[in-house]
């Protein structure tokens, strides 16, 4: 498109928002004050500035060729991250422009010329009052000129997608440049939509489809939007009937239509192009002759303005026919236009001479789900966040369509077998759950995950390299690794007199935060557990991809629990069976669940640690004690004067006994399922819904009924306090109820918003969960004599903000990895997450907060 100036009116020059703009004209024509004023600084690359850089001299012209050097790097770094890049330079010359259109070529964005055309004087006396180019011979600009007026024709040939030729000063100073979105930038549309598959002229399939999706005469009265893959014509019945259906829908602004391969041929055909009358082709051209010159026209024109492909949905959307990896989305070249229409291939012909498509699904990694057609599947499933939706319709199979951002798969079977396929249907489906899900390229080095609740969080090398050695060696099947659970805050070191840690400081954080109401549970003795339960080995098949274990039970660094695997489906069958007793498996629609959870006793994971280490302190104290203390005492019945030693040997035995009770308290004997106790205390989320928002109060109330339904005594209530954190009276309670649970040996508590995900004035994440442990407990943690005022005073220096800040980002990867399990994302998206919460695990912190 060329557009030349006429007259001195102020010009619009529509300018695409992604584009490489060159700036073409003589020097002195005014390109550079052209450029500061229409667009900003660092969407400019001046030739002039790469020469300053180079050589320190931006007239220095014998190092014109290292400065456009330069600028061609700087330029295609630009247009690789999708930034407008404006070019001046005087690009009078074929040869400095054929670079420039190879550089947009080379990342598929438009180039766009906007000429200068300036008298020979004006462009003089500009140079002749500049102190640098006051010199310049005349020849130079002369030449300029009538280079460019010689190029001036030529320009939309050599490959310039518009051409706006200003002429004149006076008309360069009254243009102004409009900034205009890609045709496929929809990103403003968020829907809700309905994607449909390939239709290939089954137009009474279509009208099914339209009605189960709740459309009547092609209108939702929701407001949805259809969204068609492409491929409405050929090989069906009723060709004409289906377009006349979606040109309708997307003249009212009731649907949106990509082109298929289909429309392609058939739109060349329609324009008097020589074609060949194949795969279903003859068919079309048959049922449009019925139909009127003046629809065939409306046809004409319907295909020519379908575009390659869509994005959507503040990006997370792309529609298009036949798929499209991430680095061509929103970009507009012949080569993502021909990738959106026919895919890619391989190059080799299978059993039936069809060509072999390349798998690029399989290694799609972007953050945008992609909705494609084109290759008929039996069943359109999730691979690696894309979906095939050409169901076969035509060919005997079903009309599919995707609800977005529902993620809820509609189909209709076929009428009956339109169409004989070259090979036959079931001989092709997408990789599935089992395609290339996890690579090391996901988790490798320094990571930035984007997370909807606290935006990009950063996971260094040396964190990823620690998590990654955990991941590979120790944890279970990633498969059925979906969530861990974050660090635990603990509460503001106490003042109190001989306590550590005390509730008041907690009740006092959570009001500081806004937080009115909070809810205290009770810490059980022993160790965080996530419990994947799905609902039979069908579910766990469909949804995680694993065949034989129907959930999973692991530690809240991703290890199993337990090495007997029979004992952990023990566990789960148990989970499962309260879950259908209580309903829950039809209340929440869901045929998988996600829970948050304690597993007692300590000892069946920590025993180990706590035999060799804490109970080895304990029992050498108990041994060295009793003969000090007699010697000690017999000192002293002699006359010697051993009163401080022996008192302080004699607190010590107490310490070491009070220590020995501690940890006994979180070990005792089991055998299979019996002993064993498990306190889940959130559902963390189910199919197509995270539940981690969901109010506490609620949460509570669906576990008493899982306890309530469990007949063998393998789960176990969560004991809670509702405490005002502003009600003095109420807070005095809350920390009663803590010192009689952790008086009678409890471990403590944990003192939780009750309405779950919460933020401060400020709009940050608030801490899910304060821990408040025991006095008691902490001699596990601190060791038997920590309660001396001594070395009460010397752990008061404890440093807390860098835990707290840990589990606040690790709460914000938990909720990002929820979300995308909810949202059926792939293993790959999930574990993202996952992996993130695991390497920060291996930040240094003091292990005892």
């Amino acid at each position: 498109m060329t557009t030349t100036g006429t007259g001195v009116g102020a010009r619009a020059l529509p300018v695409t928002d992604l584009s490489l703009v060159v700036l073409i004209g003589a020097s002195g024509s005014g390109k550079s004050t052209f450029a500061r004023r229409h667009f900003k600084p660092t969407e400019v690359i001046s030739s002039d500035f790469c020469r300053g850089l180079v050589a320190d001299d931006e007239n220095d012209q014998s190092a014109s060729r290292d400065a456009f050097d330069v600028l061609h790097y700087i330029a295609g770094k630009r247009l690789a991250a999708g930034r407008r890049t404006v070019v001046d330079a005087t690009s009078v010359q074929p040869e400095a422009r054929r670079q420039l259109i190879e550089l947009a070529r080379k990342h598929d964005v438009l180039p766009i010329a906007i000429v200068l055309d300036v008298p020979e004087e004006v462009c003089a006396e500009r140079n002749a009052a500049r102190t640098d180019r006051a010199d310049m011979p005349r020849r130079v600009i002369q030449r300029h000129i009538r280079e460019l007026r010689r190029s001036l024709r030529h320009l939309e040939r050599e490959g310039f997608r518009k051409v706006h030729v200003l002429r004149g000063a006076e008309e360069v100073e009254h243009a102004t440049v409009v900034t205009e979105k890609r045709f496929n930038d929809l990103t403003h549309l968020t829907g809700p939509f309905d994607i449909i598959g390939d239709v290939h002229g089954c137009a009474s399939e279509l009208e099914a489809l339209l009605g189960k999706l709740g459309y009547a005469d092609g209108v939702h009265p929701e407001g949805r939007t259809a969204v068609f893959v492409g491929d409405l014509v050929d090989r069906g019945p009723d060709s004409p009937g289906v377009l006349r259906r979606v040109m309708a829908m997307v003249k009212s602004g009731n649907a949106l239509c990509v082109p298929g391969n289909h429309e392609n041929k058939y739109g060349r055909h329609l324009r008097g192009r020589k074609v060949q009358h194949t795969h279903g082709l003859a068919e079309t051209i048959e049922q449009m002759e019925g139909e009127s010159e003046e629809f065939r026209a409306e046809v004409r024109e319907f295909i020519d303005s379908l575009v390659s492909h869509y994005v959507l949905d503040g990006g997370r959307l792309v529609v298009c026919h036949a798929g499209l990896p991430e680095r061509y989305h929103g970009r507009t070249s012949g080569r993502i236009r021909s990738h959106a229409l026919y895919g890619d291939t391989t190059g080799e012909t299978d059993e039936f001479g069809l060509p072999v498509r390349y798998p690029w699904a399989e290694d799609y990694r972007g953050r945008a789900a992609v909705v494609y057609g084109h290759t008929p599947v039996p069943e359109a499933t999730w691979l690696n966040n894309t979906i095939c939706l050409d169901t076969g319709a035509v060919f005997g199979g079903k009309l599919t369509a995707l609800r977005w951002p529902e993620r809820e798969l509609v189909d209709v079977p076929a009428e009956r077998v339109w169409y004989e396929p070259a090979k036959p249907l079931r001989t092709e489906a997408p990789g599935g759950h089992d395609g290339r899900p996890l690579d090391l390229a996901d988790v490798h080095g320094r990571r930035v995950v984007e997370t909807r609740h606290a935006g990009r969080i950063t996971v260094r090398e040396e964190n990823a390299a620690a998590a990654l050695e955990v991941m590979s060696r120790f944890a279970t099947d990633p498969r059925l690794l979906p969530y861990l659970p974050p660090t635990m805050a603990p509460t503001a070191t106490s003042g109190v007199d001989g306590y550590l840690e005390h509730p008041k400081e907690a009740f006092a954080q959570y009001a500081a935060d806004g937080v009115a109401r909070v809810v205290c549970e009770e810490k059980h003795m022993g160790s965080r557990a996530v419990a994947l339960v799905c609902r039979d080995t069908g579910a766990a098949r469909a949804r995680f991809g694993v065949d034989g274990p129907t959930g999973s039970l692991y530690t809240r660094t991703g290890r199993p629990f337990l090495d007997d695997e029979s004992v952990t489906e023990e566990i789960l069958g148990r989970l499962r069976t309260a879950i259908g007793e209580a309903g829950l498996w039809d209340e929440l629609s869901t045929d998988w669940m996600l829970l948050d959870a304690e597993l007692m006793p300590w000892s069946l994971k920590a025993g180990g640690l706590l035999r060799s280490q804490y109970a080895a302190v304990g029992a050498a104290s108990g041994a060295v004690f009793p003969g000090a203390l007699a010697a000690l005492e017999g000192a002293a019945a002699r006359g010697v004067d051993v009163t401080e030693l022996l008192a302080r040997q004699r607190g010590r035995a107490a310490d070491a006994a009070a220590f020995t009770d501690a940890y006994r308290r979180y070990c005792w004997t089991t055998e299979g399922l019996d002993g064993v106790r498990l306190a889940p205390f959130q559902i963390l989320a189910v199919q197509g819904r995270s539940l981690a928002a969901l109010p506490h109060d609620e949460q509570l109330a669906l576990i008493d009924r899982l306890v309530e339904h469990d007949a063998g005594g393998l789960l176990q209530t969560t004991r809670r306090l509702y405490v005002d954190t502003g009600d003095p009276e109420s807070v005095r309670a809350g920390i009663d109820w803590w010192l009689e649970m952790t008086g009678r040996g409890g471990e403590g508590m944990v003192v939780k918003p009750a309405g779950a995900l919460v933020r401060d004035a400020k709009g940050r994440l608030v801490q899910p969960g304060i821990k408040c442990r025991g006095r008691e407990y902490l001699r596990i943690i601190y060791g038997p004599e920590y309660t001396r005022p001594d070395n009460l005073a010397r752990l008061r220096q404890r440093f807390l903000n860098h835990k707290r800040s840990l589990a606040i980002r690790e709460y914000a990867l938990g909720l990002e990895a929820l979300d995308r399990l909810a949202d059926g994302e792939p293993l790959w998206r999930v574990h993202e997450a996952v992996f993130g919460v695991l390497a920060l695990e291996s930040e240094p912190v003091d292990p005892r907060l």
